[in-house]
């Protein structure tokens, strides 16, 4: 018994090492409401196009700080892109020229100025434990 129990706990504490912890802070939460919908991406083609995330997460928003715990996704180079969806509608509500009027950011807290981000603006690499703040932009 006791070495099956020394087994599974090596192979648990190896399974486990494969993937580190990605801890994502956010920042400049201004209202309490809403949710906020976060996707992960991992290379250029289809950054920021809706479905072609490989990670999606939402989050309700409770307070002005919130914090997202990330363990199934293995090292490597990403870039994050994500909305305060205010009203609960599902999508990132734009002005008449495209930019959006609900709060949103970008992994490396990336602030566009006259066009949406590139993959290469927003990307970092993780190969071990990991934590980052995003600041939304309000």
């Amino acid at each position: 018994m006791k070495t099956l129990i020394i087994y599974c706990t090596l192979f648990f504490g190896l399974w486990s090492a494969n993937n580190p912890q990605l801890v994502i802070n956010i920042e400049n939460i201004e209202s309490i409401q809403g949710d906020l919908i976060i996707g992960i991406y991992n290379t250029e083609k289809g950054f920021l196009e809706a479905g072609t995330e490989i990670k999606h997460y939402k989050l309700t928003v409770v307070k002005n700080t919130e914090r997202l715990v990330i363990n199934d996704l293995p090292a490597g180079s990403y870039a994050i892109s994500m909305f305060h969806d205010e009203n609960s509608d599902g999508i990132c509500n734009k002005n008449f020229m495209g930019i959006p009027k609900e709060p949103y950011g970008f992994s490396n807290n990336f602030k566009p100025k006259f066009s949406a981000p590139k993959f290469e603006d927003c990307k970092f690499s993780f190969s071990k434990n990991h934590e980052i703040q995003i600041r939304l932009v309000n």
